[in-house]
């Protein structure tokens, strides 16, 4: 998070470290840039997850479950951040793009929700 978010960093990431989200999504550039990389594009690189570290815990260890059929309930899964549209941006996008924006938004989401599934 760049340090125009000041306090709220703070807060933010202890949020995260209860929570443990499996997916966190970015809604609009600013947050995205935040989030992911200050270059990060909304138009060019939306709707694609990508891996997330949780900040202040370490990475979840990489695991080979071919040597085993159950996963390991208890261990830390993998983090995704996935950037979209904010969606007040899809309500200010001229009429006749305003379809195709929300369709667009809407396709990001489903995204989220099938790596939730």
């Amino acid at each position: 998070m760049p340090s125009t978010c000041g306090p709220a960093r703070q807060w933010w990431h202890a949020e995260l470290a209860v929570l443990r989200p499996e997916v966190v999504v970015a809604l609009g550039a600013t947050a995205a840039k935040a989030l992911i990389a200050p270059s990060f594009r909304i138009t060019a690189d939306r709707g694609r997850l990508l891996p997330f570290e949780l900040p202040g815990l370490p990475p979840p260890p990489v695991t080979d479950e071919a040597d085993d059929d159950e996963p390991d309930e208890a261990a830390p899964a993998q983090t995704w951040v996935l950037a979209t549209a904010h969606p007040s941006a899809v309500l200010r996008t001229p009429d006749d793009a305003r379809a195709a924006a929300f369709d667009a938004l809407v396709a990001d989401l489903r995204v989220v929700a099938g790596a939730l599934a």
